[in-house]
């Protein structure tokens, strides 16, 4: 068996374009899916997989690992970078994808089979623009609130938000107020036995985070996520050991050697690896595997697109550390129609139960995929009040 062709179908899904990976092979009706989205980045990634292609035309399609150790290492320079992290976890993807089908049993089967019996889903409520805190932080609150209580009465038992406005280097209590009042309104919507995590988005300072994380501690949060850049782990080190709350980070670190540090550093207590940057599912299980020899939890980044989640969910079935997925069911109204799912997800709760379907157990229809081409992403500028250039 010999991979023929490698394909890339980009679809404008509002705020992102997917960009679907299809591996063929010179056997009637077998392909792979796989998923490499970036953000703002579509048309470097597309050409990263076509660049890396050339190396797989004509390989054995279940040499998984030789071919990743090809991608990852040929052509002198090392796949670090996130677009070309992306692009081989595209085809890392699609690649399991064909080992499924081949083998004739879910991926999760081909790691040790399952270790649980369902996967929770969380959701993400999003957030809001440095005014909107500022300026109308009661109003605000009080929407956090209502979006907390919308959540749960769609069956999730978990959810996210970003509560913790953009910031200067240092600023005084009015952030850190208008924040704690966010997720104050929040706990008070839905009560102690929900799980509520606040996303940064990397926007505070070292101290800033530091000051936010401190804060909002007694709330009970399930995790506080990305409280500083993650150019500085000594710093997300010294916030995750100043509170009892856990402190996850990882969504934007590339490969095992990243997330090696972080672990040595004992910086968090839950990793977000991204499946569809950080090297592919054979890197993800890597990186799981190290998350389990230090007892650190993973739940995975997964805002992307249908081949990314059944990605996710496939990995979470077989990897102990594995805690909850993110998921997005309503991005745009037409999701489903791109993705054909097998996977049975129980509304109470949101928890998502394994089929027996091979591969990811999806297919995507590309038709559907043609009706939405590329668009320019919008592109998200954000500023301190004097006007100097914060994180979004």
């Amino acid at each position: 068996m010999k991979i023929t062709a490698i394909e890339t179908h980009v679809c404008n899904a509002r705020m992102r374009n997917w960009i679907f990976v299809k591996v063929l092979t010179d056997q009637p009706g077998l392909w792979g899916w796989g998923e490499a989205t970036l953000e703002w980045h579509t048309r470097s990634v597309v050409g990263a997989i076509e660049d890396i292609s050339q190396l797989l035309i004509g390989e054995d399609p279940g040499r998984i690992e030789h071919l990743w150790q090809m991608m990852y290492r040929q052509h002198f320079w090392h796949g670090n970078g996130v677009v070309r992290g992306t692009a081989i976890s595209g085809i890392d993807i699609a690649l399991w994808d064909i080992a499924g089908k081949v083998h004739g049993v879910p991926c999760h089967e081909l790691w040790g089979g399952r270790v649980r019996d369902y996967v929770r889903l969380y959701c993400h409520l999003g957030g809001g623009k440095m005014e909107d805190f500022y300026e109308t932080s009661t109003d605000n609150a009080a929407r956090f609130g209502e979006l907390a209580q919308a959540a749960v009465a769609d069956g999730f038992t978990a959810f996210k938000c970003m509560a913790v406005p953009e910031t200067a280097p240092i600023e005084g209590l009015k952030p850190v107020l208008a924040a704690e009042a966010c997720v104050r309104a929040m706990r008070e919507a839905v009560g102690p036995e929900i799980d509520i995590m606040v996303d940064c988005h990397a926007r505070p300072s070292p101290r800033m985070g530091m000051r936010f994380a401190k804060a909002l501690e007694p709330y009970g949060l399930y995790f506080f996520e990305e409280p500083c850049w993650p150019e500085t782990i000594e710093d997300i080190a010294r916030i995750q050991q100043a509170v009892s709350t856990p402190i996850a980070t990882g969504e934007r670190l590339v490969t095992q050697h990243a997330f090696r540090e972080l672990f040595e550093k004992r910086a968090a207590s839950v990793i977000q690896p991204d499946i569809t940057h950080c090297g592919g599912l054979s890197e993800a299980r890597r990186i799981a595997a190290m998350a389990e020899a230090y007892r650190v939890s993973l739940a995975p980044h997964n805002p992307q697109g249908p081949v990314s989640t059944a990605a996710s969910l496939e990995l979470g079935f077989a990897a102990p550390s594995y805690i909850i997925c993110e998921s997005v069911h309503g991005d745009v109204p037409w999701r489903q129609d791109v993705v054909s799912e097998s996977f049975a997800i129980e509304k109470r709760g949101r928890l998502v139960h394994p089929s027996d379907r091979p591969g990811l157990g999806i297919e995507i229809n590309e038709k559907e995929i043609a009706k939405h081409p590329f668009e320019q992403e919008v592109l998200q500028r954000s500023f301190a009040r004097d006007g100097a250039v914060t994180d979004w």
